[in-house]
């Protein structure tokens, strides 16, 4: 499985099967699967926290990679299991939100900088 043979579903349906195999739907809620989402997002977090922006951009250990890999790894499956619980279609929910986004920071007037604060 990659990105570019592997759809949504088929991914969701890992997480599902994982789950299922164990019997741990009863314990996922969508309270417990946010929960642990913000920690595991917490944890790949930690892997930025005390180096700069350009070392950020260039992690070339492959052993750190590894770990930020299993990191992000961890978020997407707890958020593949949130939207499994909840039956959220996420393509839909991805195209919703960017088209939100996308009025709220029109590129024309946000390209190249974050916010009307970073005028100057």
């Amino acid at each position: 499985m990659t990105d570019t043979t592997t759809t949504v579903a088929d991914v969701r349906e890992v997480v599902r099967n994982f789950v299922d195999e164990r019997d741990w739907q009863q314990f996922h809620s969508p309270k417990n699967l946010s929960m642990s989402l913000a920690i595991e997002a917490a944890e790949l977090m930690e892997h930025f926290q005390w180096i700069t922006t350009e070392a950020s951009r260039s992690i070339d250990s492959t052993e750190r990679r590894t770990e930020i890999s299993d990191e992000l790894a961890d978020v997407i499956c707890y958020a593949l299991a949130i939207a499994n619980e909840l039956d959220i279609d996420i393509t839909s929910a991805l195209r919703d939100k960017m088209v939100k986004n996308a009025q709220k920071y029109p590129a024309e007037e946000y390209r190249g900088r974050y916010g009307p604060e970073d005028e100057g």
